[in-house]
């Protein structure tokens, strides 16, 4: 079922996110959503927190990216309770953008490599290093499930310029070709 994806300024994007528990109920049908609302919306990646959900869940699949960035081809994953362990290599700037703030791309650094422990949708522990566009996209949205968002990694002179835009989206005053809630 496609999901309305929450805009900046909804305040379940501030929150830290919860563990999920084997026994969370409907867990299957959130991963399905995910993935469908992630298509739907032609992104990257999607964190349950954009869904409306405060659960410590995100799912990237990069296979788009893969003509600029080749590690990026076949790379779809689910991660369920991550935590970063640790954030190594030379910071290196991308832009990025986020469905939650749509119509806004930004130069964010970020390190290259991430260590990160997570579950998959099995509940199988994983305990793994990624690197290129596979850390950009997880640190991206593991943000998500910090409370955090990139615009919140910005200089506080681009802050400023973007305060005028980011108080339209805030407001749903934004176009995006998929289904948005304030």
């Amino acid at each position: 079922m496609l999901r309305p994806i929450y805009l900046y300024g909804s305040s379940v994007l501030r929150r830290e996110a919860k563990d999920i528990t084997p026994d969370c109920p409907n867990l299957g049908q959130l991963l399905s959503d995910l993935w469908e609302t992630l298509y739907h919306a032609d992104g990257v990646g999607l964190a349950a927190p954009q869904v409306g959900e405060n659960l410590r869940l995100f799912v990237v699949d990069t296979d788009c990216l893969a003509d600029k960035f080749p590690d990026g081809k076949g790379f779809k994953k689910a991660f369920l309770n991550a935590r970063v362990v640790e954030e190594d290599g030379e910071e290196w700037a991308y832009e990025e953008g986020c469905l939650s703030i749509p119509k806004i791309h930004e130069n964010v650094k970020r390190p290259a490599r991430v260590h990160l422990r997570y579950c998959d949708e099995n509940f199988a522990e994983h305990d793994e290093w990624f690197d290129g566009i596979r850390a950009r996209v997880i640190q991206h949205e593991y943000d998500h499930l910090e409370g955090q968002l990139f615009v919140d990694k910005l200089p506080p002179i681009r802050k400023q310029l973007l305060k005028s835009k980011l108080t339209k989206v805030s407001k749903g005053e934004v176009s995006a070709a998929y289904r948005t809630k304030v």
